[in-house]
């Protein structure tokens, strides 16, 4: 039976969804020839390992407690585990997570799987990188962080997963990085990879206002709580610089011309969210009808995409055919289109479900043990 030790970063609704995916899946990967054996788990204010992390693990049913205690919204440090774990406070948990890295990273290829959403994790991924572990990222930060950062963890490239951080469950990057290893060039690349603007962009094509879609789409849990997190294009703008990476480009977040769908008088350190939902939001739906309308006039639509073309990474709303994949988009499917030597006139289409706490999680899964023949 192959054993995958592993340390989760990050137990929100991605996190929580992965553990809860390990432990459903305990026979189906006993067939495999495979266990995943958590050895630690944390959230910014704690964490919680294995009495010992060399032999044992977390079992299930602390696992389970720990999602229980999280999705009441508190800390790992109220997760009862008497005898079978230890907690540790923030401040002395990176210390406890490099203590364990060093212990097993280069003799069982620890995993550092980040489902978080922080910058903070940046440091001990990249000394895990030093100590042989195998890095899994949900996370977009530690990658769209300095180019330093980026060229320190993904200097083992085998050594790295991180699909989830583009496309959720989508094969986005193992896609790309066959074509690249095929010696196939990419040369343009058009995506929508936000399901929240994939869903606003493509209900508005059908005459409703802006300010009803964001306020329908935030009631379906599809944007943030301040739904200009989703409408400023900065998520976007992260998935843009991870592939634009991915392709050899040198460039930084700040490199990226990024269109907010809101002016900056609306934004967060002007306006409340109440404020901007109940009163800021329906001065933006004119100016969306006429870019509409305008679109339709040409026989196009209008979706919110990345573009990667040369030097060229933008982020914004872009005119677009109606027939082509991205132009009958419907809904909060992610969309990528892929022009490369081979898919010159007919691009590699990838499509599906690009969001959610249970797809990403599926991702992140697959991404640990895509790692498992590693190592002995």
């Amino acid at each position: 039976m192959k054993t995958i030790p592993l340390i989760l970063m990050g137990c929100g609704g991605v996190g929580r969804q992965l553990l809860q995916h390990i432990v459903s899946c305990r026979s189906l990967h006993a067939k495999l020839g495979v266990h995943l054996r958590v050895v630690g788990v944390s959230d910014s204010k704690s964490l919680v390992v294995a009495s010992d992390a060399k032999q044992k693990e977390l079992h299930d049913n602390l696992l389970t407690e720990v999602c229980r205690v999280k999705s009441d919204g508190s800390s790992l440090s109220k997760v009862n585990g008497v005898g079978e774990c230890q907690t540790f406070s923030n401040s002395e948990s990176r210390t406890e997570v490099l203590g364990i890295a060093s212990l097993l990273g280069k003799s069982t290829g620890l995993a550092l799987v980040d489902c978080s959403a922080s910058s903070e994790t940046v440091g001990v991924l990249k000394q895990g990188v030093d100590l042989g572990c195998c890095i899994v990222l949900a996370n977009k930060k530690p990658l769209t962080s300095t180019l330093e950062d980026y060229d320190k963890l993904v200097s083992h490239p085998r050594f790295i997963r991180h699909e989830s951080t583009v496309g959720a469950g989508l094969p986005v990057i193992s896609s790309i990085n066959r074509m690249i290893s095929s010696g196939d060039p990419i040369h343009r690349i058009v995506g929508s990879l936000s399901g929240t603007l994939g869903y606003v962009m493509s209900e508005v094509e059908d005459g409703k206002p802006l300010s009803q879609v964001v306020k329908s789409a935030k009631s379906l849990g599809y944007t943030e709580p301040d739904p200009r997190d989703d409408l400023s294009g900065m998520d976007v703008a992260r998935k843009a610089l991870i592939l634009a990476r991915l392709l050899g480009r040198r460039i930084e977040l700040s490199s990226i011309r990024i269109e907010s769908l809101y002016p900056e008088e609306m934004g967060p350190s002007k306006m409340s969210v109440e404020d901007f939902l109940n009163g800021g939001l329906v001065k933006l739906d004119n100016n969306i009808e006429e870019r509409v309308r305008k679109a339709s006039l040409n026989g196009n639509v209008l979706r919110y995409v990345c573009v990667i073309e040369g030097t060229r990474c933008e982020v914004g709303i872009q005119e677009l055919t109606k027939n082509s994949a991205l132009g009958r988009l419907k809904g909060s499917d992610n969309v990528l289109e892929i022009y490369t030597r081979c898919y010159s006139e007919q691009p590699l289409v990838i499509q599906g479900a690009g969001a959610g706490n249970d797809t990403t999680a599926a991702g992140v899964l697959a991404d640990i043990l895509d790692i498992q023949d590693l190592f002995p």
